[in-house]
C-alpha cells in the first residue's frame, strides 16, 4: 500500500482563495483497503485530492501514501486526526512547512516525423528527460521533476501533438537525516509495526 501525509501546519497559499497547498505523508500498514479508507476520508470532508501516490517503503510491511490537497488549515487538521484513528494508519504528517524534495514522473507520447525528431531531442535534453521508445510516427519520453517542470515540458511539446501521457503524481521526502518530529504523542496503533520509520515530505527543487 502506501504512506500518507497529514495536515497540520500551513502550506503554500493560493492567491485569492484563502486555501493552502498541503503535502501530506502517511505511513500505513501494507494491507488491502487502506488507500480506500484514506481517500474516502478526504472525500467525506469535501476535499479534492490534487495528487495521490502510493508505494511500498523500505519495509515490505509498510507503504507510503503522499497526498497533495488544497484546503483550510483547520479542516485539514481535523482530517489528519481522523486518519490517525484508522487502525492500519501508523503515522500521518503534514510536511508542508518542511524543507522537502518533491518529484513527479511522466511518460508522454509525442507525434514525431523524421524532420521533427531533432527538435524533440533538443527539448528532451534541455529538460533532462530521455527518449525511451521510438516508432515511425511518434516517440515516448520519460521525464521527472517538480510539477512546474513537467507542466512546462508538456507545453513545450504540445505543438508537435501529444498522443498520450501518464503521470505518477507527486512523491516527497524531507531533506536531511532526521525524521520530521511530531508535536503529538505516539499513535496508539504504532505498535502494530515494529520500528516503523518516520514518514517524510516537501521541497522546492
Amino acid at each position: 500500500m502506501a504512506t500518507v501525509a497529514s495536515a497540520g501546519g500551513s502550506g503554500t497559499a493560493v492567491k485569492g482563495t484563502g486555501r493552502m497547498r498541503h503535502v501530506l505523508s502517511a505511513l500505513v500498514q501494507n494491507q488491502p483497503g487502506v488507500l480506500a479508507h484514506v481517500s474516502g476520508m478526504f472525500a467525506s470532508r469535501g476535499f479534492n485530492i490534487d495528487s495521490l501516490a502510493v508505494g511500498e517503503t523500505e519495509d515490505p510491511q509498510l507503504s507510503r501514501i503522499t497526498v497533495v490537497v488544497m484546503g483550510d488549515d483547520r479542516l485539514l487538521e481535523q482530517v489528519r486526526k481522523q486518519l490517525e484513528k484508522i487502525v492500519t494508519v501508523v503515522k500521518v504528517l503534514d510536511i508542508s512547512r518542511e524543507d522537502y524534495v518533491e518529484r513527479d514522473l511522466m511518460l508522454i507520447k509525442v507525434d514525431s516525423s523524421h524532420e521533427q525528431l531533432a527538435g524533440i531531442k533538443a527539448l528532451v535534453e534541455i529538460y533532462r528527460g530521455r527518449i525511451v521508445d521510438v516508432s515511425p510516427d511518434q516517440v515516448m519520453i520519460e521525464i521527472a521533476g517538480q510539477e512546474r517542470k513537467i507542466e512546462a515540458f508538456i507545453e513545450a511539446v504540445r505543438p508537435y501533438g501529444i498522443r498520450e501521457l501518464a503521470r505518477t503524481g507527486r512523491i516527497a521526502l524531507v531533506r536531511g537525516s532526521s525524521p520530521v518530529a511530531s508535536d503529538e504523542p505516539p499513535l496508539a496503533n504504532t505498535d502494530a509495526v515494529e520500528a516503523a520509520p518516520a514518514v517524510l515530505g516537501h521541497s522546492n527543487l
